[in-house]
């Protein structure tokens, strides 16, 4: 229904998604969310290798391997913070959802000139262009796995762990331009690691200590009271960890 909602979602389908997306519908009600396709795995990695080199984007590969020995132990520690925490990680029924190829295609800016919402809430998607950016007139404002300016990009939280930081693992929530989660921040969370949190808990642990800041930066932008600012630390873009990086930093720090 056009302009009915105060504010729509983009999203890509990933547990930590839904659970922001659950966590708002549960303060405001309803809401469309637009739902994008992954992106193929070899576009992604293909976009990596002009970036980064074939020496990296092999060892990033290669680093999976690893990855997938401690996934196992996990599922019993996401069933607990499943619990503890009342996260609900599934797409809800009955959401009004629009499917689209992409946040960039025209599918998708059809769907927000549609609804014209005060505010766009984004999570999982990949980086948003001028041209959607501009197509509707409200604040898009993104939830990020990570601290910012100095944890952007990919996995914040273990890259956090992994340089010794453990006060930076936490989640912002900021406003959308055109960069690498370089926008305005909003929010910040803290959150602590638990024992026996590794690479597949970390965004679940993230997400859980992060609901707050999520409702808080909505309730802004519905009320107009948005205040974004900058933070002075180092910015940094990271990617998925390396081979060698991954299994030092796992074998002299105990951060896998």
């Amino acid at each position: 229904m056009s302009g009915h909602y105060p504010f729509v979602a983009l999203v890509g389908d990933a547990p930590h998604a839904w659970i922001m997306v659950n966590a708002l519908r549960k303060e405001f009600g309803d809401f469309p969310v637009i739902v994008e396709d992954g992106e193929p795995s070899k576009t992604f990695w293909k976009r990596r290798l002009k970036m980064l080199g074939p020496v990296t984007v092999a060892s990033m590969q290669a680093a999976r391997l690893p990855m997938k020995l401690t996934k196992r132990k996990t599922h019993e520690l996401i069933d607990q913070m499943i619990e503890e925490h009342d996260l609900e990680p599934d797409m809800p029924e009955g959401l009004e959802v629009t499917e689209v190829p992409s946040v960039n295609s025209e599918a998708a800016r059809e769907a927000l000139t549609r609804y014209a919402p005060k505010a766009v809430f984004v999570i999982n998607c990949r980086m948003i262009g001028k041209k959607t950016l501009r197509s509707v007139n409200a604040p898009f404002i993104n939830y990020h796995s990570g601290i910012n300016p100095a944890y952007r990009g990919m996995f914040g939280g273990y890259f956090a762990l992994a340089n010794g930081e453990p006060e930076h693992f936490g989640a912002t929530v900021h406003l959308v331009d055109e960069g690498v989660d370089t926008g305005d921040i909003l929010y910040q969370s803290q959150v602590k690691t638990r024992p026996g949190d590794n690479f597949h808990t970390y965004i679940w642990r993230i997400a859980s200590g992060s609901r707050e800041i999520v409702l808080n930066a909505m309730r802004d932008a519905l009320n107009g009271t948005l205040t974004p600012y900058k933070r002075e630390m180092p910015s940094k873009q990271y990617f998925a960890p390396t081979l060698f990086g991954y299994l030092w930093t796992g074998i002299s720090k105990g951060v896998w």
